[in-house]
């Protein structure tokens, strides 16, 4: 994860912003008064809130593992989005 002090951030802006939505990775944004914070991107922020979301569900990593470890998948096929059902 990058650092850039504030006033830096504040002068580059736009381009911080840019970078973590091309790159997807979090800037560090330090002041000198010990109070820090993080700039991700949008896209991450959901990614994040979604997960946490799902984290929250009880027995849900539980049951996607038994899923996984339990279903017999030689027989899966890739999902086309044109495809009729």
């Amino acid at each position: 994860m990058s650092t850039i002090n504030i006033t830096n951030a504040r002068a580059n802006l736009f381009q911080l912003v840019s970078d973590v939505n091309v790159r997807f990775n979090p800037i560090t944004i330090v002041n000198n008064k010990g109070k820090n914070a993080v700039l991700i991107s949008e896209d991450e922020w959901k990614n994040i809130e979604e997960t946490l979301f799902l984290s929250s569900i009880p027995s849900y990593a539980k049951n996607i593992n038994d899923i996984k470890n339990n279903e017999n998948w030689d027989q899966a096929k890739e999902y086309k989005k044109d495809e009729e059902w």
